[in-house]
């Protein structure tokens, strides 16, 4: 199974949203610096789409935990 640069982008505004920015630097929690790694590799990559199965576990889960509110 594949995850779009677009579906990456909502599971990284989920966990926006339920874990925001902190501090006066506005640090991103650990759970938004994870999948935006993956997001950035993307980019570079020029990659629309990524496998799920090559996202470290604990990203995947993250993805995983995103998808079922969906």
């Amino acid at each position: 199974m594949e995850l779009t640069l677009a579906e990456l982008e909502q599971a990284i505004n989920h966990w926006r949203n339920r874990r925001p920015s902190t501090g006066e630097e506005h640090a991103l929690s650990p759970e938004v610096n994870a999948l935006a790694k993956i997001y950035a590799l993307m980019i570079f990559h020029q990659h629309k789409a990524v496998a799920l199965e090559t996202i470290d576990p604990a990203s995947r889960q993250l993805i995983e935990t995103w998808q079922q509110t969906r």
